[in-house]
């Protein structure tokens, strides 16, 4: 018997999946998103502002801050990100501002694709990430996002929480580590 021969019938006798389980709805009506959002921040170590509150903040957080990288409409860095041709000259960023266009209350993430940051590396390469996000965008929980961040959309997508940070070296906290150091959600 050949191995296509073999290969068919193994086709032809090969089992119905079994349907996927249902996944249930965690929503919890009675929380206040943008409350819960709030809170799951700080809690992750990071803060909320209005976005008026942008440049102020700017200017007393991070005034010795040279590289300046924004999608934000309204906020012009001072680092062309379309002229960027390789992502490694990013290296240098002091602070990224970025737009999302959905936040999590649960757990204070945000949805980040390219299109939101125009390189994928952007988020993780700045040594301070501000994020731009419109408050009527805030979902309670994960399920919920998961069913409106079209994750096809694009060719890269992640859900950010919070400033970088480890705890594995000799049990102590390093924040900074294998990213931002800081995480800031500006309210539009």
């Amino acid at each position: 018997m050949s191995r296509e021969q073999i290969l068919a019938r193994i086709r032809q006798n090969k089992p119905a999946a079994p349907p996927l389980p249902a996944l249930p709805d965690f929503f919890r009506e009675e929380t206040d998103p943008v409350s819960a959002f709030i809170r799951a921040v700080e809690q992750g170590g990071g803060k909320t502002l209005p976005y008026s509150e942008l440049e102020a903040w700017l200017a007393a957080e991070h005034p010795a801050a040279k590289m300046i990288a924004s999608t934000a409409p309204g906020f012009q860095g001072n680092v062309d990100l379309n002229g960027i041709q390789n992502p490694a000259d990013l290296n240098e960023v002091d602070v990224a501002v970025i737009t999302t266009s959905l936040g999590i209350a649960e757990s204070g993430a945000v949805w980040v694709t390219e299109a939101d940051c125009v390189h994928r590396v952007l988020p993780f390469i700045t040594q301070h990430l501000a994020v731009v996000l419109d408050k009527n965008l805030i979902v309670q929980n994960t399920q919920m996002a998961y069913k409106r961040a079209d994750v096809a959309a694009t060719g890269f997508g992640v859900f950010i929480a919070g400033p970088s940070k480890t705890a594995d070296i000799e049990q102590s906290l390093v924040v900074g580590a294998q990213g931002a150091r800081s995480y800031t959600v500006f309210f539009r």
